[in-house]
């Protein structure tokens, strides 16, 4: 049995970032990183509709950050950050945290989103594929320490009607 139990999983609330919860997005963002977000980084979203966490008995276990941007009337959606603590891993977490934030990228207009993955991070790829995201190009030496990146893209219509 991990840390975190699978008969608890139905007590875990996603729901907006509150300010007070950026310590342990902070947390869980250094451990999951090589190239962690600073703070400030997550001050900058903590307004986005789209910037959730999955909190279970005040403990944050898990956070994505997302945001739309307006363009020409197909606004763009753009996951930024997901993690999961490690304890917490396997119970579909990630799963619900990127549903729910397509959700409110979809109510505030995204008509595609969009987002970077490690070429090496197959957990992350086979998620974003299982939702429907497709690799649309590879961008050589993406990371810091030079590890390439895919940009996956997911088409919000067909999302919605599938």
């Amino acid at each position: 049995m991990t840390a975190f139990d699978d008969a608890l999983a139905d007590d875990v609330v996603v729901r907006r970032v509150d300010r007070a919860d950026l310590l342990d997005v902070l947390r869980i963002e250094r451990t999951c990183f090589s190239e962690p977000w600073p703070y400030s980084a997550f001050e900058l979203f903590v307004d986005e509709p789209a910037f959730l966490v999955a909190v279970r008995g005040g403990e944050v276990l898990g956070y994505v950050v997302a945001d739309v941007m307006p363009n020409h009337g197909n606004d763009i959606g753009h996951v930024k950050d997901l993690a999961v603590r490690p304890a917490a891993r396997g119970n579909g977490l990630g799963r619900r945290l990127l549903v729910q934030s397509l959700t409110a990228m979809a109510i505030a207009g995204a008509a595609v989103v969009k987002l970077e993955v490690r070429v090496s991070n197959d957990p992350a790829i086979g998620l974003y594929r299982s939702l429907g995201f497709d690799p649309a190009r590879r961008v050589p030496s993406y990371y810091g320490d030079g590890e390439d990146a895919y940009i996956m893209v997911l088409d919000m219509a067909e999302w919605q009607s599938g």
